[in-house]
């Protein structure tokens, strides 16, 4: 397998809602090393990535924790505590322009493995933050969606500053 091109904000793939995966063959094994050998190409080098990154809308997303990275399919979230803290994000699909985002403290974090076994879990702080971005991209949800619209603008505007688009 191989390094696939991220897509990049823009790119009508990262507004769709993802299809539920239904099968664990072959294909979808493909799909997730392509993912993983994405995220971990040294240019890169994200902790995270969602299927729709590389232009494939199906419920997969990889994440590494700290210990390598695991693929998740149909992944769900529930909202454990209504306490939210800012920390800076970033975005593999919106270049190298960084901003503070409010997200939830702590989830309960349910998803099916390549193995087809339910595993759940509870995350919190940047675990939990790490799913919740990544879930948000099968969503058609950017991070910058979360921004108040003035944030978001001035965001905007300083990617296209960039000469990007």
């Amino acid at each position: 397998m191989a390094a696939k091109k991220i897509r990049k904000i823009g790119d009508p793939v990262l507004r769709e809602k993802s299809r539920d995966v239904e099968v664990i063959d072959k294909s979808l094994l493909g799909l997730v090393e392509d993912m993983i050998d994405t995220v971990s190409d040294e240019d890169v080098a994200g902790v995270g990535l969602a299927a729709p990154q590389i232009g494939v809308s199906k419920k997969v997303i990889v994440v590494n924790t700290g210990e390598g990275f695991e693929a998740y399919i149909n992944p769900e979230i529930k909202i454990l505590d209504k306490e939210k803290i800012s920390e800076e994000e970033g975005c593999l699909s919106v270049y190298s322009v960084r901003t503070s985002v409010l997200r939830p403290r702590k989830i309960l974090f349910k998803a099916k493995n390549l193995k087809g076994e339910v595993v759940e879990f509870e995350a919190e702080d940047i675990i939990a933050r790490i799913f919740l971005h990544e879930v948000d991209h099968l969503n058609g949800i950017l991070f910058i969606d979360h921004l108040e619209p003035s944030e978001r603008k001035e965001f905007l505007s300083k990617i296209s500053g960039e000469n990007i688009f």
